[in-house]
């Protein structure tokens, strides 16, 4: 026999037949659908919002994950998830900071003006 069918054959004896197959975890699915949307949405400031609950949603998965005793897949999307929800959260600021310096040279170069009234205007 080889090594991987023998490895394959111990896990196999190791497991109880009524032990219910691995799954993937659902929350770690929909964090990360919602780091991919932050993503994507983050140029438009819009982005934080689903940031923020796909990094909630990835703290509820990766404790349900480590409770389940290898029946319920998915740290690692979990991982990728939570990393793309931080990144949204950087182009965020970044286009945020971007903005406001853009402006602050704006103001500097060409200081608003009040309207001027023609004298002969009563």
């Amino acid at each position: 026999m080889g090594d991987m069918q023998q490895s394959e054959a111990v896990a196999a004896a190791a497991r109880h037949p009524r032990d219910p197959e691995p799954v993937p975890s659902t929350k770690a699915a929909a964090a990360f659908a919602l780091g991919l949307v932050a993503l994507v949405t983050a140029p438009v400031i819009g982005g934080v919002i689903p940031a923020v609950i796909a990094l909630r949603l990835c703290d509820e998965a990766d404790a349900d994950i480590a409770e389940s005793n290898g029946f319920l897949l998915g740290a690692a999307r979990s991982r990728r998830a939570r990393f793309f929800a931080r990144l949204a959260f950087g182009v965020a600021g970044f286009v945020v900071v971007a903005g406001v310096l853009w402006w602050l040279y704006r103001l500097a170069i060409a200081p608003p003006t009040l309207p001027t009234v023609d004298p002969n205007v009563d």
